[in-house]
């Protein structure tokens, strides 16, 4: 009798606590963005993976931008087609799957991001290159874009060669044989971000030329008529 009661207890503490988390209200920043029809990727593909380097300190900042906020939100069309990305990724490398580090941005944080420049030095004249001017905004800002790498069977990121948010030639695109010529870059970590590349651009996005990790779902001014920015 004592088991069974200490079960009841146990459940009615656990149906409790669950009651208690569905009743919180949503942290604002992600409101926001279901307000503006926004989803929740992993609801469209739970086996994407998420961890938001803007809801810690391990980021280019140094600190928390999105306090509680702990989904990634696209606008619906762009969450398919990241779910179709990394179907293709698995069909490709059984085990393997895409990890988002950042998705829908409220243009509030984008001038969080901007202003952190100044304090890293950033000359004015190469702030764009990092970090998109607040005032005309990021296709973050309006659900379109996604930045992201790939992890393997056990859940480890492949070697990209930086780290994501690295500030330098290092990070681009464009510059890759040029690093593979001068030793800074190894075929692999090449191979390895064109395997994310392939899955990315064959369900639309486009790559970023100085961002090995940023992906765009459509032109800005495209984005800015269709969506409007996420205040």
């Amino acid at each position: 009798m004592l088991k069974i009661a200490f079960y009841l207890l146990l459940t009615s503490l656990v149906t409790s606590e669950m009651a208690a988390q569905s009743s919180r209200p949503l942290p604002l920043i992600e409101q926001k963005m279901i307000d503006r029809g926004l989803v929740d990727i992993q609801k469209i593909d739970p086996d994407i993976q998420v961890e938001l380097r803007y809801s810690t300190t391990d980021n280019f900042i140094g600190r928390d931008v999105y306090g509680e906020l702990a989904r990634a939100y696209l606008q619906p069309e762009m969450a398919k087609r990241l779910a179709k990305a990394n179907a293709l990724l698995k069909k490709e490398k059984p085990g393997y799957r895409l990890l988002v580090y950042d998705a829908a941005r409220p243009n509030s944080a984008q001038y969080d991001l901007w202003n952190a420049l100044d304090h890293l030095k950033i000359p004015a004249r190469s702030k764009t290159q990092y970090v998109a001017d607040p005032k005309i905004g990021s296709n973050h800002n309006f659900g379109c874009a996604v930045d992201l790498t790939v992890v393997d069977e056990k859940g480890v990121p492949l070697d990209m060669g930086t780290k994501f948010d690295y500030f330098g030639p290092l990070a681009y695109p464009r510059s890759e044989q040029e690093m593979l010529k001068k030793g800074k870059l190894t075929v692999q970590q090449i191979g390895n971000r064109q395997l994310l590349r392939k899955v990315m651009t064959q369900v639309g996005f486009k790559v970023n030329t100085t961002e090995w990790w940023h992906f765009d779902g459509m032109s800005k001014a495209k984005a800015r008529a269709k969506y409007g920015m996420i205040p």
